[in-house]
């Protein structure tokens, strides 16, 4: 009786899990013999291989950083580099987890919040970068910049996290395991949110063609366009599939699955490709951000300039300074009448055309007659 009550029960779960649908079932479904989701592993992936791609990279790309004073550009590859990290952890460790478990329910609930709150910060950090501060005045405003959107992040997260634990949306509960999946803080949650920032990102498209934009110094560049209209469209899609999850049509889920795959592989890659890929592809590259030396109220530091003038797409790197032929210092105007050391005009030559100079001739020296000055003087 024991074993056919048993197995009874095993049929019905079996039979609960078979009736989901599809895209539901593709976010709890485990590989055979094994705990790892099929989910996780579908978003593991794609961010090991950025996070190898970065990797084989990182070398140049420290080596670029250091040759330049432009903290912003620090700022965006730490941003995508912590993104990648925490997103290669939250799967690693959603593998190893069982799920089924209180603790392990709730500890797969804040990884996934944790990841987002990296990427929502992220997110916001590189809009505020490009649109709402025309000049940075220092490495200080970027840093107020990314403590605002922190801010601003965590308090979405944590709203979205008591919701998840309070609260959990029934369209994410697996009955043949009798433990929630993670459900971005309910449908309603999602969709409230999801229309906001669709509204944000198409007000920020329309501005070019507004009125503003003679009053406000708007980027030029198309990358930040790009990108703007990418998360319009995501949360557009976002807001339009939570809205019909909420009204019990499982075609939304689908939506949800494919934004919510969207979001946690392709946002790292298109920030670095956005607004790194130029600056660390091309040896003088025409790019949003450029940067030029200031004393801070307190210590030297770098002032940053958006993509807002003409005058911001020539940025050089100090490598390109150093590498660069003479023409610096052929640039140098003086005036005709001013009197010229032969030693000093000579230090400005080039040492391979100085051949055969010494102290002792003075011929390689000759700059010619003047009216006034230091007078050649043989030795």
């Amino acid at each position: 009786m024991a074993g056919s009550s048993v197995s009874a029960e095993a049929t019905v779960l079996q039979t609960s899990a078979s009736s989901d649908p599809f895209c539901k079932r593709i976010l709890y479904e485990e590989i055979a013999f094994s705990r790892v989701r099929i989910w996780d592993l579908a978003i593991l992936i794609p961010n090991v291989l950025f996070l190898v791609f970065l990797g084989v990279r990182f070398n140049r790309a420290i080596l670029k950083l250091r040759a330049t004073s432009s903290p912003i550009f620090l700022t965006f590859y730490g941003l995508v580099i912590a993104n990648i990290v925490i997103s290669v952890i939250r799967c690693c460790v959603s593998m190893t987890v069982n799920a089924a478990t209180v603790s392990g329910e709730y500890a797969d609930k804040i990884l996934w919040i944790s990841v987002r709150f990296f990427l929502l910060a992220t997110e916001m950090s590189v809009v505020v970068f490009g649109l709402a501060f025309g000049h940075l005045d220092s490495r200080s405003s970027i840093r107020h910049v990314l403590l605002v959107t922190s801010f601003i992040s965590l308090g979405f997260s944590i709203s979205q996290a008591v919701l998840e634990m309070m609260s959990p949306d029934q369209h994410f509960h697996v009955d043949s395991k009798d433990y929630n999946l993670f459900g971005h803080g309910g449908m309603l949650f999602w969709f409230a949110s999801s229309i906001i920032f669709t509204f944000i990102y198409m007000c920020i498209l329309i501005l070019p063609w507004t009125k503003l934009r003679d009053r406000l110094a708007l980027p030029t560049k198309r990358s930040f366009y790009t990108y703007i209209f990418l998360l319009c469209l995501l949360n557009g899609l976002q807001s339009l599939g939570s809205g019909l999850l909420l009204y019990e049509l499982y075609a939304g889920l689908c939506i949800v699955d494919v934004t919510t795959y969207a979001y946690f592989t392709l946002l790292t890659p298109l920030v670095y490709y956005a607004f790194l890929s130029e600056f660390f592809g091309v040896s003088q590259p025409s790019i949003m951000f450029s940067y030029k030396a200031q004393v801070d109220d307190h210590m030297e530091d770098d002032t940053v300039s958006l993509p807002h003038q003409q005058s911001f797409s020539s940025l050089k790197t100090d490598s390109d300074y150093i590498y660069q032929n003479n023409s610096v210092y052929n640039s140098t105007q003086l005036d005709a009448n001013t009197p010229i050391n032969p030693l000093y005009a000579a230090s400005l030559q080039s040492p391979d055309s100085i051949t055969g100079y010494s102290i002792d001739s003075c011929q390689s020296l000759d700059v010619g007659p003047m009216s006034s000055g230091y007078q050649r003087t043989n030795m």
